[in-house]
């Protein structure tokens, strides 16, 4: 709790002097407090949300199995228990931080469960995968894209937050295939994207223009057998992503 407010402080701060917010976290809880630094700095605007992930992370408090708040950061911005598939009794703490966080910058919801759009989440549980199918959240997963193609599926997304003011890239580098790359995150998922697939979907959003801000997480060089591999592939999806906001800055 505190620490996704001072981010969402700091992302607020920062866009409001009119600069663009990169943020570079440990793990993905830290979304919650940049999403919510957006809204606090544009509460009447529309946010839409790229995803690109191994992980839905739409657990809560009362349906994680693990507890890992890095799991829950989109539940908490779309301000959703989903207690239909409840599995945990919570303890009084719990619940009053988790109510927190719920209200982090402003109260209540940051985002819409239909601005949200996956790529390349494959490791879910039933209460994620359920609240997905109830909400009709989009998930281009690395299967669709490979069969139907890069650019279509690109198209389509795009045209799926047309109504979106403002879009948020959030990167976590388990969308990458842990086989191809490496071991280098706390939750490595095989079959995902080459570094140039998750280069061109960030690309392709960044230049609509509609990008204002820009996350990536979950870099752990502690775990890498291969070196820094994972942290050098990151960086260099980092470096494509800052000169593509750059020259939409210019």
């Amino acid at each position: 709790s505190k620490v996704c407010s001072r981010l969402c402080d700091s992302v607020r701060l920062n866009l409001i002097d009119n600069k663009f917010p990169i943020v570079l976290s440990g793990d993905h809880s830290s979304a919650l407090g940049t999403i919510s630094g957006i809204k606090a700095a544009y509460p009447e605007k529309e946010l839409g949300v790229i995803w690109i992930d191994a992980h839905a992370d739409l657990h809560t408090p009362y349906t994680s199995p693990s507890g890992n708040i890095h799991g829950m950061p989109l539940a908490a911005a779309l301000n959703d228990d989903n207690l239909d598939f409840q599995i945990n009794e919570v303890i009084d703490d719990t619940d009053l931080y988790w109510t927190q966080m719920k209200n982090i910058g402003i109260d209540g919801p940051k985002i819409k469960h239909e601005s949200i759009i996956y790529f390349g989440v494959r490791d879910m549980e039933e209460p994620e995968s359920e609240s997905i199918k109830k909400n009709n959240i989009k998930n281009y997963t690395v299967a669709e894209i490979r069969f139907r193609g890069m650019e279509k599926c690109l198209n389509e997304a795009i045209q799926k937050l047309d109504h979106c003011d403002h879009i948020y890239v959030s990167f976590d580098v388990d969308s990458m295939d842990c086989d191809l790359i490496s071991n280098g995150t706390g939750t490595p998922v095989s079959k995902g994207f080459d570094e140039y697939e998750v280069m061109q979907i960030i690309e392709s959003f960044v230049n609509t223009n509609k990008v204002i801000c820009f996350e990536v997480v979950e870099v752990n060089p502690t775990l890498d057998y291969k070196g820094n591999k994972m942290a050098e592939t990151a960086f260099d999806v980092l470096k494509v992503a800052t000169l593509a906001i750059a020259k939409t800055l210019q």
